[in-house]
C-alpha cells in the first residue's frame, strides 16, 4: 500500500516539475492556434479549456487504464514502475510533444506529421495502419457495451444500432455539438469513480505486495501465467503508461484549443490523470487477487465455489469487467454499481466515436479533402461505416476470433508510440531541443514492441533469448540510423 501512495504522490510532482521541463524544451508561444486561423465551425472550433481537458482525457482513457491496469497488476509490483516512469518519461511526453506538433502544423493527424519528419514511406504505411486501427476499436466498442446492455434491458441487435446511430453523430456532427456537451459528463464520472474508490483504498490499508518485496514476476511464482513480464507487462499497461493510440486523438483537440500554452495542462495533465487512473485499478486488482480482496467484495457462493481452486482459475474467471463491477458495487453501493457500468460500457463507446471521427479525419488529410460540408464528411464517413459494419458482423459470427485480433490492436498501439516517439525525437533535434527525453523512451518502446513481435506464440513465437537479441539488434540499428542522417526523411 506504500507502494500505492509513493507512486501517487511521484505522479502528481512529475506533472509539477517535470511537464515545465517538456513544456520549456518545446516552447509554446502566442502564435495563432489553427482553432482560430482555421474556424470551420465543424472540427476547427475554440472550446474552454476545461472542457477539452475532459474530453482527452476521455479521449485516450476509455477503459485502457482501468483493464489494462488490472491485467498488468498480475505481474507484481513491476507495474507500479512501469506507470510512474512511463507516464512521467514516456506517455505524458509521448503526448505533449505529438499533440504540440500537431497544434504547430494546423491539427495534422499522427501520420501527416510522420510524413513530415520519417518520410513519405512511413507516411502511406501509418494511414494505413492507423485507419486499421481507428475502424477495428470502433467496431469492437459497439458490440461488446451491446452485450453489456441487453443483460439489463433490451435486445442485443438494438442496442448495436443504437450505438452505431451515436457513432454516426459524433462522426458526422461539430466537435462542439455531441463531443463537447456528452464528454465531459462521462469524463467526470469516471474521475469520480476513481477518486472514491482511492479513499476507500486508502482508508482499508491493505498489507500488498510493495516494490522493495521483489520486481519479480509474480504472475508466474503466484498466478500460474505463461507470458515473460518483458515486454508483456510494457503492451499489457500501454493506456496510463505509454499508448501511441493517443497521438491519434490529440489532434482533434489541437484543433480546439485557443492557446499553445495550455498544452501543458491538456496534453501533458490529461496522461497524468490518466496515469492515477491505472495506479488506482492496478492497487485494486494486487488486493483483489494477491490480498484475497475477493474474497471480501464477492458473494459466499462465489467464495465457496473457488475455494482450494488455483489461482490461475480465479483470474481466468474474474477478468477485469467483472473485477471492475464486482469492486464497484461492493466498496460503492448502488451509486458505484452506476459508476461501474458508465466505465464499461459509456467509456468504450465514446472512445468508439472518437475512433472513427479520427478515420475521418485521417481521411480527409490523406485526401485533401475540406470538411465543412455535410456531403464532403458523408463521403468520406461512408466507407468509413461500411468497414466498421463488416468487421462487426464478423465479430458477431467470430466472437473469439475477434478477441485474437485484439492482441494485435493492443501492439499496434505500442508500434504507434515508437514511431511517434522516433518522430518527435526527429523534430526536437532539427530545432536544436532536447531531444533526449523522447529519444529514450523511443528507443525502449522500440524494444518492448519488437520483442513481443519475435517472441508472443501469436505471431513469431521466437524462442525467448532469441527474440531479446534479434529485438536488441533492430533498436540498435534505429537508433544509429538516427544518430547517423539529420533526420529519416533525408531521401525526401
Amino acid at each position: 500500500m506504500i507502494s500505492f501512495l509513493i507512486s501517487l504522490i511521484a505522479l502528481l510532482l512529475g506533472y509539477v516539475f517535470y511537464s515545465r521541463i517538456v513544456e520549456r524544451v518545446f516552447g509554446p508561444d502566442d502564435r495563432p492556434t489553427p482553432a482560430i486561423r482555421k474556424a470551420d465551425g465543424i472540427d476547427y472550433i475554440v472550446l474552454p479549456g476545461w472542457r477539452i481537458f475532459m474530453i482527452q482525457f476521455l479521449n485516450i482513457a476509455g477503459t485502457g487504464p482501468i483493464f489494462g491496469a488490472i491485467m498488468g497488476m498480475w505481474f507484481g509490483p513491476a507495474a507500479y514502475v512501469w506507470i510512474v516512469l512511463g507516464c512521467i518519461f514516456g506517455g505524458a511526453v509521448h503526448d505533449y510533444v505529438s499533440g504540440m506538433l500537431s497544434m504547430r502544423h494546423d491539427g495534422e493527424g499522427l501520420a501527416e506529421l510522420t510524413g513530415r519528419y520519417l518520410g513519405p514511406v512511413a507516411r502511406r504505411l501509418l494511414i494505413v495502419f492507423t485507419m486499421l486501427m481507428m475502424v477495428l476499436v470502433g467496431a469492437f466498442f459497439v458490440y461488446c457495451p451491446a452485450i453489456i446492455l441487453s443483460g439489463i434491458w433490451g435486445e442485443r441487435m438494438m442496442w448495436v444500432l443504437i450505438i452505431f446511430a451515436y457513432y454516426v453523430a459524433t462522426t458526422m456532427m461539430p466537435i462542439d455539438k455531441v463531443i463537447g456537451r456528452v464528454y465531459p459528463l462521462f469524463a467526470m464520472s469516471m474521475l469520480f469513480m476513481v477518486v472514491a474508490l482511492g479513499i476507500v483504498l486508502v482508508l482499508k490499508h491493505p498489507v500488498l505486495p510493495e516494490v522493495w518485496d521483489g520486481l519479480g514476476n509474480y504472475g508466474a511464482e503466484r498466478l500460474g501465467l505463461k507470458q515473460p513480464l518483458f515486454p508483456a507487462l510494457f503492451v499489457t499497461i500501454a493506456c496510463g503508461a505509454v499508448s501511441g493510440f493517443h497521438a491519434t486523438q490529440s489532434p482533434m483537440m489541437a484543433r480546439c484549443m485557443k492557446s499553445e500554452r495550455q498544452g501543458r495542462a491538456i496534453f501533458y495533465g490529461a496522461m497524468i490523470t490518466e496515469g492515477i487512473v491505472a495506479l488506482v485499478w492496478a492497487t485494486i486488482s494486487s488486493y483483489f487477487f494477491f490480498y484475497g480482496g475477493w474474497r471480501e467484495v464477492c458473494p459466499p457462493e462465489v467464495v465457496a465455489k473457488f475455494e482450494g481452486q488455483t489461482a490461475l482459475s480465479l483470474i481466468q474467471f474474474f477478468d477485469a469487467p467483472t473485477v471492475v463491477n464486482t469492486v464497484c458495487a461492493s466498496w460503492l453501493g448502488a451509486f458505484g454499481s452506476v459508476l461501474a457500468l458508465l466505465g464499461i460500457v459509456a467509456a468504450p463507446i465514446t472512445t468508439g466515436g472518437s475512433s472513427f471521427r479520427a478515420a475521418r479525419l485521417i481521411l480527409s488529410e490523406a485526401f485533401g479533402l475540406k470538411q465543412t460540408s455535410v456531403h464532403s464528411r458523408l463521403l468520406l464517413s461512408l466507407p468509413v461505416f461500411a468497414v466498421g459494419i463488416a468487421l462487426l458482423a464478423w465479430q458477431i459470427g467470430n466472437p473469439s476470433g475477434f478477441g485474437t485480433v485484439w492482441q494485435y490492436v493492443a501492439w499496434g498501439t505500442q508500434v504507434m508510440a515508437a514511431i511517434t516517439l522516433w518522430m518527435c525525437s526527429v523534430y526536437l533535434r532539427q530545432e536544436g531541443k532536447c531531444y533526449w527525453m523522447t529519444l529514450l523512451p523511443a528507443v525502449f518502446m522500440t524494444m518492448v514492441v519488437t520483442d513481443f513481435f519475435f517472441t508472443s506464440p501469436t505471431i513469431l513465437g521466437l524462442d525467448y533469448g532469441l527474440s531479446l537479441v534479434l529485438s536488441a539488434v533492430v533498436t540498435v540499428l534505429a537508433t544509429i540510423r538516427f544518430a547517423l542522417s539529420k533526420s529519416f526523411n533525408d531521401d525526401k
